[in-house]
Parts: C-alpha cells; sequence; structure tokens
C-alpha cells in the first residue's frame, strides 16, 4: 500500500511539473509576440537610438576638445615664456586641432540633419 502511494504521489508530482513547465513556455511565447512590430518601426527605433548616440557622440567630441585645448594653451604659453622659436608652429597646430573638431561635429550635424 505504502509503494502505490509512493507512485500515485511522483505521478501527481511529475503532473504537476509538467504542467508547470508548459505554463512557463506558454508564457514565455505568447509575450514574444508582444515584442514584434512591423518593418519601418523597427528601422524608426533603431534611427532614434543612433540619433541619440550621435548627440552624445557630438558632446563628447566637444569636451575632449576642450581638455586638449586647455592642454595645448599651456604647452604654448610655456614655450612662449622659454622663448622657444617653434612657438608659431605649435600655437597654429593647436589652435587647427581645435578648430578641426569643433568644426567637424558641426559639419556632421548639419550634412545628416542629425
Amino acid at each position: 500500500m505504502n509503494n502505490s502511494s509512493n507512485n500515485h504521489k511522483k505521478q501527481l508530482l511529475a503532473k504537476y511539473w509538467l504542467l508547470s513547465i508548459t505554463l512557463c513556455v506558454y508564457n514565455m511565447l505568447s509575450s514574444l509576440s508582444l515584442f514584434a512590430q512591423d518593418g519601418n518601426a523597427g528601422i524608426q527605433e533603431a534611427t532614434n537610438k543612433v540619433k541619440g548616440y550621435f548627440d552624445t557622440g557630438c558632446d563628447l567630441m566637444y569636451a575632449i576638445g576642450a581638455v586638449v585645448g586647455i592642454i595645448g594653451a599651456i604647452k604654448v604659453f610655456n614655450k612662449w615664456n622659454a622663448g622657444e622659436p617653434d612657438t608659431n608652429k605649435v600655437a597654429a597646430a593647436w589652435f587647427g586641432s581645435c578648430i578641426f573638431l569643433v568644426v567637424v561635429a558641426t559639419v556632421l550635424k548639419s550634412f545628416f540633419g542629425i
């Protein structure tokens, strides 16, 4: 009798286990349709995310340009005070690199309409 009771409990446990697994799989598969969208909506969402990354990247480029500008200005100042002959060349390179960073970010924004 005890052996029969154990078999019945095992069968009942197996049925509950199968039912719970089936419900979990059903819930996962039914929720996948909630994320489905047509191709245009997917492309539009990807475009919006890339635009957001581009704005962040441009802000990062401006911040890097500011740091490079400060470091370059200190370098030019030290060369100028030391009376080194290549101060004009270093100043032109520093100023050109700062202008380049700002112009590139602005041109890319206006060229791609972002």
